[in-house]
Formats: structure tokens, C-alpha cells, sequence
């Protein structure tokens, strides 16, 4: 989980790749009224988030097996979201770092449908993980491997 730009797909698809698990692409959920909403540079409503946030949770059911996921999952009701479509426990992964980094690494994706202006209001919208919450923060301000290996020891650590 995190905002746009901190490596929530590489992590999830390094994790994946690992792990010989299945990836889950939440961006691949959004519908197209979504992604032209954010190509023109407005923050999506809760309204506009929740059949996406369905549609993500429904996936993870569905997959049938243990699933790593890419996806904001910004709020703390979001998460609450995602645990009752998938109906199955959920260790967050919150991938964090300094605005100023997130924003550097947004600036200089290409053809990503997420403009660097829509990152101040994913900003302001975060909601760190609670202390009731299964998860752990992981600074992305290091190497990808570190960050893939950090995330790694916390999987391994809920799964014995």
C-alpha cells in the first residue's frame, strides 16, 4: 500500500516472483471513468473509490490462493473495504518514504496515467497504518532490493 510512485507494483510483483505467488494489479481494476478522471489531473471521490476497492477485494477471493496485491489503499476504511470483499487476513505492506522522493519518481514515469499533481492529494489523504492493523511500514528510500527484502522478512514473519 502506499501513494503513487513508492514501488508498490515492483515490490508486489518481486514478492510474487519469489514466492512463485499470483500479483494483483489494482490499477488494472480501475474503470475507465477512474483513469480519466486522474489523466486529467482530479483526485478520485470515495465515491468513485469503492466499486474499484470491491472489485480489487473480489480478486484477491477469487485468486483462491495466498496473493500479493498492488493498491493505495490509503484509508484506513479502505483497507476495512478490502478485508471484507476478500473476506480473508491482510498484512499491509505501507511502502513510505519523503514527498519530495515519491514525487522525484512520479515526475519521470512515462505513460503512466497518474500525474506528480495528484500526488499532494493522495498525500493529504494517507492514513498510516494503526496499531489494530496488520502491517509494517517499509522506508523506500534504499535500494529496491532492500525494500523487496524488508517486505520479504514481514511475509515470512506472518507466515512462519
Amino acid at each position: 500500500m502506499g501513494v503513487s510512485g513508492c514501488g508498490k507494483s515492483t515490490v508486489a510483483a518481486g514478492l510474487a516472483r519469489q514466492l512463485g505467488a499470483q500479483m494483483i494489479e489494482a490499477d488494472a481494476l480501475h474503470g475507465a471513468d477512474n483513469l480519466a478522471k486522474m489523466r486529467a489531473g482530479e483526485p478520485l471521490t470515495d465515491e468513485d473509490r469503492w466499486p474499484w476497492l470491491e472489485r480489487v477485494g473480489l480478486a484477491m477471493k477469487r485468486s483462491g490462493t495466498p496473493v500479493f496485491v498492488s493498491c493505495s489503499a490509503l484509508r484506513r476504511v479502505y483497507r476495512q473495504r478490502l478485508l471484507v470483499s476478500a473476506k480473508a487476513p491482510i498484512g499491509f505492506i505501507h511502502l513510505h518514504t519523503d514527498q519530495s522522493v515519491i514525487g522525484e519518481r512520479v515526475s519521470q514515469r512515462a505513460d503512466h496515467f497518474m500525474p506528480v499533481s495528484l500526488l499532494d492529494s493522495q498525500m493529504q489523504l494517507l492514513e498510516p497504518l494503526s496499531d489494530d492493523e496488520m502491517g509494517i511500514v517499509v522506508n523506500i528510500n534504499q535500494a529496491i532490493e532492500r525494500v523487496v527484502g524488508d517486505a520479504m522478512s514481514y511475509v515470512k514473519a506472518c507466515t512462519g
